[in-house]
């Protein structure tokens, strides 16, 4: 068993994607069929930075868009130690959003290259699968609760998924795009599969960087 680690898995998509959903759901199966696996979700709010960007995304504070990327970055970044501790651990994180929304939804804005938006990232552990729950904007803004948030508007979500779309062409990346409009139970099975399959290469593989 020596020098088998777990696998980094992420879920990413528009808001109402079903991502949370789906985490909980994957850690579950594969606890359940005896393997170590934990969830963690971005931006992880229980940290001081955390508390601040939960404030922001609630609408009760404003601040500056460069600001709010790096410190979306820089939430990431406080949990490094931790996801670098539970794959050499041999635990699989299931990953509820991850650099990649960062970078989609700064994206989305004026004026911001998602160049720019990648940099404060470069270095992040590299997920082994990246499941793009892809769903249509105007089918997330019927789903409840959507309006709440920020950035919870369709227009606004039309731009981050043309984001998503430019990030999903790096092929250094492991992407699967999946129809996130399949009933609950479907869109589980095919991404237990994807993620069985991912954890399985994982194993012997050196923890990687993301965008170096």
């Amino acid at each position: 068993m020596a020098g088998r680690r777990g696998a980094l898995i992420v879920l990413e998509g528009v808001d109402r994607a079903g991502k949370s959903t789906q985490s909980r759901k994957l850690v579950e199966a594969l606890q359940g069929k005896g393997h170590r696996a934990e969830l963690l979700r971005f931006p992880e709010r229980t940290t001081e930075i955390g508390r601040l960007i939960s404030s922001y995304l609630e609408k009760k504070n404003n601040l500056e868009d460069h600001t709010v990327h790096l410190l979306f970055s820089a939430n990431r970044w406080e949990q490094v130690p931790f996801i670098k501790e539970k794959l050499n651990q041999g635990v699989t994180l299931v990953v509820d959003r991850y650099a990649f929304s960062g970078v989609a939804f700064t994206g989305a804005k004026e004026n911001f290259s998602l160049e720019w938006c990648k940099q404060p990232d470069v270095g992040l552990p590299k997920p082994d699968l990246v499941l793009f729950l892809h769903l249509n904007t105007s089918e997330a803004a019927k789903r409840g609760d959507f309006g709440n948030e920020r950035y919870e508007n369709s227009c606004f979500q039309e731009q981050v998924l043309q984001c998503f779309y430019s990030l999903m062409k790096d092929k250094s990346l492991n992407w699967k795009v999946i129809d996130a409009s399949k009933s609950i139970e479907d869109l589980h099975k095919e991404i237990k599969s994807f993620a069985e399959e991912a954890m399985q290469e994982a194993q012997h593989r050196p923890i990687g960087e993301l965008w170096k």
